[in-house]
C-alpha cells in the first residue's frame, strides 16, 4: 500500500504552524485539508484529551459561527497523536489564507470563559472531559509563539 502523504512529513523538523496537509477533489469541488499544529511532534509533551476536547467544542462552535467560513467549514477535529487539529475547508486554499481566520479563532478560545457549548451529557459523549484554562492556556501560546509572528517556515511543510 502506498503511504498517505501524511506520514511522508518528516516530523522530526515539523514545528507548530499551519500547513496544508492535502487538497482532495469531489467532481469539481476542491476540499483543502489544514494541519493545524500546536506542538512539536516527538519533542513538546502531546496535549491531554481534556483540553483537546475543548478546543474542538469551541472551534467547532466558532467556525460554523463565523460570517465569512461558517458554510465552507467541512471538519475540524484532532489529530490522533494529540498535537493539533485538522480542518476541511470548502475550496482551494494556501495555509496564509487562514493565518486571520486562526488567529480571531484562537483569540476567542483564548478569552472564553462561559459555559463550554455541548458540554452536557444531552449533546456530548464525554462532556465531562473538558479542561478549559487548559484550553485558554493553549491558544495563548499557540498565538505568541506561532500565529502572530507567522513566516513561511511555519506554513510550509519541512523538506526532508
Amino acid at each position: 500500500m502506498e503511504k498517505i502523504k501524511s506520514f511522508q512529513i518528516n516530523h522530526l523538523l515539523l514545528n507548530p504552524g499551519i500547513y496544508v496537509s492535502r487538497k482532495d477533489k469531489a467532481g469539481d469541488a476542491v476540499f483543502t485539508t489544514f494541519d493545524i499544529r500546536m506542538t512539536k511532534p516527538n519533542f513538546e509533551p502531546v496535549m491531554n484529551t481534556a483540553e483537546i476536547h475543548t478546543i474542538e467544542h469551541l472551534a467547532a462552535t466558532y467556525l460554523r459561527n463565523h460570517e465569512d467560513y461558517k458554510d465552507k467549514v467541512i471538519y475540524f477535529g484532532p489529530m490522533g497523536c494529540r498535537t493539533g487539529f485538522y480542518l476541511i475547508l470548502a475550496g482551494d486554499y494556501k495555509s496564509e489564507d487562514i493565518v486571520d481566520l486562526m488567529i480571531s479563532m484562537f483569540e476567542f478560545i483564548r478569552h472564553y470563559h462561559d459555559p463550554i457549548p455541548g458540554a452536557n451529557p444531552r449533546e456530548c459523549g464525554n462532556y465531562q472531559d473538558m479542561n478549559l484554562n487548559m484550553a485558554n492556556y493553549l491558544a495563548e501560546k499557540f498565538l505568541k509563539e506561532v500565529l502572530y509572528n507567522i513566516g513561511e517556515d511555519r506554513l510550509n511543510y519541512p523538506e526532508g
